[in-house]
């Protein structure tokens, strides 16, 4: 349990240094340790089904879109749906493509009741190069971690 203390307290510190709403921030290196070591752990990815199925997704990961597609209106059942398939007590971890959508459903789920809400900093492309591609700099893929394309 020390590594994952570790984790949680990077995070957390994190979370103070940047003034966020909800309980820690992770690198997606982090977090996939994390979701490794913590005990009924669960990654949300909040991306569009578009991105799920045309950019690739995390396996095991839970998903609930926080924007649909096209037009990116709100989802008005995220929070039903969040709570259908995770445990509000449970440590629940955020991704979408960059880490902004993700931050926003760690929010809206803390203020929901969710007690231990992380957002993965990078998101799963991370954030774009000089020539404005993305999965070069940071973010889930890049850091090689697991996924699946359809």
């Amino acid at each position: 349990m020390g590594r994952l203390n570790d984790l949680l307290g990077l995070a957390h510190k994190r979370a103070e240094e940047m003034r966020l709403p909800y309980a820690g921030a992770l690198t997606p290196a982090e977090a996939h340790e994390v979701w490794q070591l913590a005990p009924g752990a669960k990654l949300v990815d909040v991306r569009t089904r578009a991105e799920w199925d045309w950019v690739g997704r995390v396996p095991d990961a839970v998903e609930i879109e926080w924007l649909g597609y096209p037009g990116s209106p709100l989802n008005p059942n995220f929070l039903p749906q969040l709570a259908h398939q995770v445990d509000p007590e449970a440590l629940v971890m955020f991704l979408c493509r960059s880490g902004v959508r993700s931050g926003k459903a760690a929010t809206a789920a803390t203020e929901a009741g969710y007690t231990n809400c992380y957002n993965i900093l990078e998101g799963f492309e991370g954030d774009k190069d000089a020539a404005g591609h993305r999965n070069r700099v940071g973010g889930w893929r890049h850091a090689g971690l697991p996924w699946i394309q359809s």
